[in-house]
């Protein structure tokens, strides 16, 4: 048997993230496929404006689409924008639902500036199952704030953050700071 005198020799490479423990994921990882071919009746974005604000983390309600927390954020203030009706694809978006949508997007970084002063974001939609969505049957943009430090956007996907509050701590800010947020169609 020959001695090992290479890292590199052994099953796997080191790296150099830490590994944290975060079982709360594995209830999105435990999802399966199944979760991807949601229908409206057990789509959690077709569920979720239907409950409390509080309940369902939702910082604000619009006409066409709404802004709720990440249940499963890639860092803290990690906002998703949904539209109201279930439909999978950007493309399928009526012109007032785009306008909102983008509005509310817009809206939550200047929202999150004021409630944790990021020095970034990663904005995105993951179109499809093969495109990355976790939920491909009703269509949500991510607003990720970022800081220095905190890596770049593919560790952010591939592993796990610490969350420094807990979601309804963050969405009691965040909500209060959307309330207090001037209109813009107002200037």
């Amino acid at each position: 048997m020959s001695e090992l005198t290479d890292d590199f020799e052994l099953a796997g490479v080191p790296d150099a993230f830490q590994r944290l423990w975060t079982p709360h994921r594995l209830a999105y990882i435990k999802g399966g496929q199944a979760q991807f071919n949601q229908g409206e009746e057990d789509c959690p974005f077709c569920l979720v404006p239907k409950r409390s604000d509080e309940e369902s983390l939702i910082v604000h309600r619009g006409e066409h689409c709404y802004v709720v927390l990440n249940l499963f954020p890639y860092n803290p203030g990690h906002l998703l924008v949904c539209p109201y009706r279930h439909l999978p694809d950007y493309t399928d978006l009526s012109l007032e639902e785009t306008a909102e949508f983008s509005a509310l997007s817009q809206t939550a970084m200047t929202v999150l500036r004021r409630v944790s002063n990021p020095s970034g974001f990663n904005l995105g939609m993951n179109q499809g199952v093969t495109g990355g969505a976790g939920v491909a049957g009703h269509l949500h943009q991510h607003v990720v704030p970022r800081w220095g430090g905190d890596g770049n956007f593919l560790p952010i996907i591939a592993q796990t953050k610490a969350i420094t509050q807990t979601l309804g701590e963050v969405r009691e800010q965040v909500a209060q700071a959307w309330a207090e947020q001037p209109d813009r169609d107002a200037e």
